[in-house]
């Protein structure tokens, strides 16, 4: 064997090996995000359970997916994990997702105390393992729920259409699960499943809004439940509400356009403090550091930066409208 390849520092083998695993973490996160389909991966499971003679009710839990336990609403940061997994199209599961969370967090903040400060490796721990892969679901959430409210209108008026010709309501949620893309079509399919296997249609749908958590399926599972009960015309009404949903949805991209302006000044003037004190310690490293042993400069740099901090969530309150 070459002499210099035994006489390398171990730390070097420790490093690679580190790195290696980090990549196979975050290659595993990464396809178990972005590469598992919903509507297949619920179907499977719910064909192999139909192999296994399970009975209707534990088929009718698995289509529900049925809310978390009080056990992780007890978790801080963390407690609402699995109802955005299940919003954002995510069929991993939560208890695995965390694990490996932890799993990266854990490596990179080992993997930093090699050369940073001990607070600082845990920072960049708790960023990339947890802070950085809950933003994305959060991101891929937000997403998911506004295609959903975009395809709506389109899935009430198809619908509408089907009611007009005779159709009874859970044939036209089965031909809007059968025709229309993800995320409606898969969230339509599996309230059409719950149909099937004996569930009420004001069950499922509430089951539905519960899901998705949009307001706008609120309102389509209130008007269902009241038409329900005391009876009335349901295509008008689904009609009605699909007008009303394109007219909300069309206002807020008129209001989201005038107010790009003021979103666009927010950002730059939240962003500014920060670019500048990164300019001037690169450019001027003894600005700060010649006053950072002062009595006072720990107590006005808390300061500043929470008044940064403030300034910044108030000027986003100030651009950010709900319609």
């Amino acid at each position: 064997m070459n002499q210099s390849f035994i006489d390398l520092d171990p730390i070097y083998f420790v490093l690679i090996g580190g790195v290696l695993g980090l990549l196979a973490m975050v290659e595993g996160l990464r396809q178990s995000i972005f590469g598992a389909n919903d509507t297949a991966g619920h179907k499977s499971r719910r064909l192999r359970m139909m192999a296994k003679g399970q009975t209707t009710e534990i088929l009718l839990s698995q289509m529900r997916n049925a809310a978390v336990t009080s056990r992780w609403h007890r978790l801080p940061f963390l407690g609402n994990i699995p109802a955005k997994m299940r919003q954002a199209g995510m069929v991993m599961k939560p208890r695995l997702f965390l694990t490996i969370c932890f799993g990266i967090s854990a490596l990179v903040f080992l993997l930093g105390l090699l050369k940073l400060p001990f607070f600082l490796a845990l920072g960049c721990g708790i960023t990339t393992g947890l802070i950085l892969p809950v933003s994305i679901i959060n991101i891929k959430r937000t997403r998911r729920i506004e295609e959903f409210a975009r395809q709506l209108p389109d899935a009430l008026d198809l619908m509408k259409r089907g009611l007009s010709v005779g159709h009874p309501l859970n044939v036209t949620i089965g031909n809007v699960a059968r025709t229309m893309a993800d995320p409606i079509g898969t969230e339509f399919g599996l309230m059409a499943d719950q149909i099937s296997y004996g569930d009420s249609l004001t069950h499922a749908m509430n089951e539905l809004a519960r899901r998705i958590d949009q307001e706008d399926m609120h309102y389509l599972a209130a008007s269902v439940s009241i038409q329900h009960g005391s009876g009335g015309n349901l295509g008008t009404m689904l009609a009605t509400l699909g007008t009303v949903i394109r007219r909300r949805y069309a206002m807020r991209r008129k209001i989201r356009a005038v107010s790009s302006e003021g979103r666009l000044s927010a950002m730059i003037l939240s962003g500014l403090p920060f670019l500048m004190y990164g300019v001037t310690s690169f450019t001027a490293p003894d600005y700060y550091a010649s006053v950072s042993g002062e009595p006072l400069f720990k107590y006005f740099a808390i300061a500043v930066v929470v008044l940064v901090v403030g300034n910044a969530v108030l000027m986003r309150k100030l651009v950010t409208f709900r319609i």
